[in-house]
């Protein structure tokens, strides 16, 4: 919860890297905007909304994904993080396959031995874009429940080899944060546009509302 990221910053003198899926980056923009923010976007089509809604809330940028320009966006806030920042960055990047975290998040709270912090959130009624994620968009006036997952310490004598476990650590805790958040409302929201190796598409579009212990967007 949200002692565990007070502590977590206490003992990082404020530095972290939050990590969040694409799905639900929206709400974060405003949700993380007193946490003065370098936030990595793709240099796609779409990088260019999400850099126009994160300057409303003065986050700053840096432009690269893992299909252009990630390496150096990656060195890049992985140095202002050193330097006494915080980072942003989606955990399935901006294309996907959707909540299956990638290594940048890993890699940059290792090298700059910060926290990595699992973000998430539920919101009880929402438009779902017919997107390979399923983007969701919160209604005026929803519900909105926050999860803060236990932060990732990745401690500096583990390699890059070992950094795998980390990563699959980073996407369980996502996905057990999203499944309790979507569950508080109801059922689990969809996240995938079509069926993949036979699964079917997770979750009902119309969700009925709720209750309690939420946060009015």
């Amino acid at each position: 919860g949200r002692e565990k990221e007070t502590e977590a910053l206490a003992q990082s003198q404020g530095k972290a890297v939050y990590a969040t899926w694409h799905q639900r980056v929206i709400f974060h923009g405003r949700h993380l905007a007193h946490k003065n923010l370098t936030v990595m976007v793709s240099q796609s089509r779409d990088g260019e909304y999400a850099v126009r809604l994160l300057n409303l809330f003065g986050h700053k940028i840096v432009r690269g994904s893992s299909t252009r320009g990630g390496s150096q966006a990656l060195k890049e806030l992985t140095q202002k993080i050193k330097e006494g920042g915080r980072g942003g960055i989606l955990a399935d990047g901006p294309l996907g396959p959707a909540r299956v975290a990638k290594i940048g998040a890993v890699i940059m709270a290792h090298e700059a031995q910060v926290p990595l912090i699992p973000l998430i959130w539920g919101v009880d009624r929402c438009w779902i874009l017919n997107s390979w994620d399923r983007f969701l968009i919160p209604k005026p006036f929803a519900r909105i429940v926050i999860c803060y997952t236990e932060p990732i310490w990745i401690p500096p004598s583990v390699g890059r080899k070992e950094l795998e476990s980390y990563r699959r650590l980073l996407e369980e805790r996502l996905n057990q944060g999203t499944r309790w958040c979507d569950t508080h409302f109801g059922p689990e929201r969809p996240w995938r546009k079509v069926k993949e190796k036979g699964q079917i598409e997770v979750g009902p579009l119309d969700l009925s509302s709720s209750q309690k212990d939420s946060q009015d967007f």
